[in-house]
């Protein structure tokens, strides 16, 4: 896994190779790119002896691991899991172990919630997520109300704070790839036809900028605009992408889209008072920076998207 708070994507790398090779020393593209000349020297390094795979991640596990539970021990867990549905403390004295191992072991083979497993059969059926990134991205739209200048209601108050009639609203369209939770979000004052293709054409090049080249499927709910638009169904063919839409009022199907939207609302929208609408929008590319390359996910394992797809990279080259 790369590092939670490394400051380069693979891409940054290869942008720090092709400035150095161009001549200008190493000293001044690592401070104008916010690294450390120790680390910029590394990477150089490792380009120049193993080419373009020496700039992808390496795992940080250690070549052997001699106090690991056995694979035997961890296969018996999982079946006393699966099979009588026991928790970590009746595992534990069973197999001879810790609680706290069990737990361990469980969450590595994502068999931790009982709520995830198809009771008769003990098979993961709730929990599901795409094999590689690109395989499928969730769009969606979020509406949310403008922020007169001065502050709403957040900042004046319920009283003096009230809604400006006519402010209108912003939708805030975003895709979210599933199997890395790699997200982007743009503002806009509609959710039409053209707005909505526009925004999955820039999706895709943000995406592909960021190390997902390309994208299959495309998950939708069933607006007008993605069952009949003929704009959208041309921005899709122009990417070679399959266009699917969720079942009729089951959002849970869209659940990856649907939770980043909370989070948004969480960490973005209502994370502070803004006192205009201009500072709420202007606010929207640092949360998805931090989102993207720093916030720790609990579905990664405790890592930021940017580190699955640096892992994709280096798994597909």
């Amino acid at each position: 896994m790369s590092h939670r708070n490394a400051r380069l994507t693979i891409h940054g790398r290869r942008l720090l190779v092709e400035r150095v090779c161009s001549g200008r020393p190493v000293a001044h593209v690592a401070a104008e790119m916010g690294i450390s000349r120790a680390t910029a020297h590394k990477w150089m390094r490792r380009w120049r002896t193993e080419g373009e795979a020496g700039l992808h991640d390496r795992s940080s596990r250690p070549l052997t691991t001699p106090h690991r539970t056995s694979a035997g021990t961890e296969a018996r867990v999982c079946r006393l899991r699966t099979e009588r549905k026991l928790g970590p403390a009746r595992i534990g004295p069973i197999v001879g172990l810790p609680a706290s191992t069990v737990h361990r072991i469980l969450t590595r083979h994502r068999l931790n919630r009982l709520a995830w497993l198809d009771r008769p059969t003990g098979t993961v059926i709730r929990r599901y997520e795409r094999d590689r990134t690109g395989e499928l991205v969730h769009v969606d739209v979020k509406k949310l109300g403008r922020i007169p200048d001065g502050g709403g209601h957040r900042v004046l108050g319920r009283d003096t704070g009230r809604p400006v009639r006519g402010m209108g609203f912003d939708y805030v369209h975003s895709a979210v790839d599933d199997h890395s939770r790699l997200a982007y979000s743009e503002i806009h004052p509609d959710e039409k036809v053209a707005t909505c293709a526009a925004f999955l054409t820039r999706a895709a090049a943000f995406f592909h900028a960021h190390g997902i080249p390309r994208i299959e499927r495309v998950l939708t709910d069933n607006a007008w605009a993605y069952r009949k638009g003929l704009a959208w169904k041309a921005a899709l063919a122009g990417l070679g992408a399959t266009g699917k839409l969720t079942r009729a009022y089951r959002p849970q199907t869209n659940g990856k889209v649907e939770r980043f939207n909370r989070t948004l609302l969480d960490e973005w929208a209502y994370q502070r008072p803004y006192t205009s609408n201009q500072e709420r929008t202007e606010a929207l590319a640092d949360f998805l920076h931090t989102y993207n390359h720093h916030r720790c996910h609990t579905a990664l394992d405790g890592h930021p998207p940017i580190s699955r797809v640096n892992n994709a990279a280096g798994q597909y080259t």
